[in-house]
């Protein structure tokens, strides 16, 4: 678990005996506490400083407990806060817990209680964090997502992506959400020269504007209140690895002013710092919006927009590459059979029409998560109709399409089945683990030209 020392806590009371000994006590157990007396003054300390967790008192003047939980949460969603309440306002409490708060506290306070339940929390997050990081690793030895199929947009993006890993120039991603923009850009890094670095990502939408600033390029000791030591960003902990910038667009322009001199200059300035700090990290970027635009409208920087576009990978949205629906429906079926732990084999005929003519707008995340549905609840060797989310919207009445999709369950069948066959001892396990007959797989090992 991540030192105390390392721990900042918002203690939040109008009552000043209750906030001083409850700051009192958490900072002999070596916590960083910063007091405050009212909700107005905690948003105040919020946007300054990035707390851990914070101690609220439902009954508060002016703004109150629950509505100082809903906006410190916003502020920064990574908090814990644990609410305080009298015993008539226990149901206040309850009702807290679907707004978002992670505990509460009885009055009066028992300070041994209030430290049990902070290293509870901090024992949870520090353990939520390895896992991620593990499953990051985890991803990181097994193929993207992003890169499975044969298609020639695809092609498009590998062949980018290989010429420009090996060296050291900025590179764009530019793409629908859920086309795999972190994938691509974590294929570039594991190619690149370093490939032995750290691959850190940042998603600018998903962090306050005013903690993104310290998130990547971190503080001196004393730059704001409560900032009692150095801090690190993202572009030092990088080394000479990667740091990728998802939603770059949603960068405020103070940011985006100091992101540019990290690319021309190689250094960085902290906040609160007088000296600069040199970088190695090399930058990806990432956004689903149109820079140009961005640029024209004066929401982004013209002069950071062209040290950002050196190398621009355009990532085709599914519905652009359907041919490669069916060898990413086999790779992702077998790989959440495995984690669940199912006998999944492979999908039937009609599903994969409906599979095919989805306008999966939400790209592969929306195909994974389907097919991730799928597998839960199936209970046969392939996935059905039935299985596939209620929401899916095929498109089957057009004559086109429907021509296209037969093309592409015929590639789809003579690939499942070859793989099929190569697994199986003999033809007629084969035929049970597709759920056919077996005078039905003899006709289909004709019509589709697999040698038996």
């Amino acid at each position: 678990m991540a030192g105390a020392t390392e721990t900042r806590i918002l203690v939040v009371d109008d009552e000043p005996i209750i906030r001083d000994s409850l700051a009192e006590f958490l900072t002999q157990e070596g916590f960083a506490v910063t007091p405050s007396g009212s909700g107005e003054d905690a948003l105040v300390r919020a946007k300054e400083i990035p707390f851990d967790a914070a101690l609220c008192d439902i009954q508060l003047p002016g703004i109150n407990g629950l509505e100082l939980l809903d906006r410190l949460l916003k502020i920064n969603s990574q908090m814990f806060v644990l609410l305080i309440t009298a015993y008539g306002t226990v149901d206040s409490a309850v009702a807290a817990f679907q707004r978002g708060a992670h505990d509460y506290l009885m009055k009066p306070i028992i300070l041994e209680e209030v430290l049990t339940k902070i290293r509870r929390l901090l024992a949870y997050r520090d353990l939520y964090r390895e896992n991620q990081f593990l499953r990051r690793e985890l991803n990181r030895t097994h193929n993207d997502d992003a890169m499975v199929g044969k298609s020639s947009a695809l092609e498009r993006v590998r062949e980018i992506a290989r010429k420009v890993a090996p060296t050291r120039s900025t590179v764009l991603l530019v793409g629908e959400s859920g086309t795999g923009k972190e994938l691509v850009a974590s294929a570039i890094h594991r190619q690149g020269l370093h490939p032995e670095g750290r691959f850190l990502a940042v998603n600018c939408a998903a962090i306050p504007h005013d903690l993104l600033e310290n998130q990547l390029f971190g503080h001196r000791k004393g730059a704001f209140t409560g900032a009692d030591k150095d801090s690190a960003g993202m572009f030092v902990h990088a080394g000479n690895g990667t740091v990728f910038l998802d939603e770059i667009a949603e960068m405020p322009p103070a940011t985006q002013a100091k992101l540019l001199r990290a690319i021309e200059q190689k250094e960085i300035l902290p906040v609160g710092a007088q000296e600069p700090v040199a970088v190695e990290a090399r930058i990806l970027a990432a956004t689903n919006k149109n820079l140009s635009k961005e640029v024209e409208s004066g929401r982004f920087r013209e002069d950071l927009y062209y040290r950002l576009n050196v190398v621009r990978i355009d990532i085709p949205p599914l519905r652009e590459r359907r041919e490669d629906i069916p060898e990413l429906v086999d790779y992702l079926l077998a790989r959440h059979a495995h984690t669940l732990g199912k006998r999944i084999t492979g999908v039937s005929h009609e599903a994969m029409q409906i599979l095919l003519a989805c306008p999966w707008k939400g790209n592969v995340r929306e195909l994974d998560n389907a097919l991730q549905r799928a597998v839960i609840l199936g209970e046969g060797p392939l996935v059905l109709p039935a299985d596939l989310p209620p929401d899916l919207a095929p498109r089957l009445d057009d004559p086109a399409l429907v021509n296209d999709l037969a093309e592409a369950v015929r590639r789809f069948e003579r690939q499942h089945i070859e793989r099929i066959l190569k697994r199986a001892p003999d033809k007629k396990e084969a035929a049970r683990l597709m759920g056919l007959g077996l005078s039905s797989l003899y006709r289909r090992l004709a019509e589709l030209g697999i040698q038996s």
